[in-house]
């Protein structure tokens, strides 16, 4: 795959909770966690979120 089409596809996997192609923005601040003091994969959006991972793996990618 060329430079130009990999810099557009590159990290974008289909949603597994709805199939979309293209990358949600999360615009959420907080996330729900496990249990008392065990946050899940995400707990704090300035710390990390779905988009923010999408980013990385498009750069990673390149």
């Amino acid at each position: 795959m060329k430079f130009d089409t990999r810099s557009i596809h590159a990290g974008r996997k289909p949603d597994p909770n709805h199939g979309a192609i293209s990358t949600s923005i999360c615009q959420t601040s907080t996330f729900v966690f496990e249990d008392y003091n065990k946050p899940g994969k995400y707990d704090y959006s300035r710390t990390g979120n779905p988009t923010r991972n999408a980013l990385e793996d498009a750069i990673a990618d390149l």
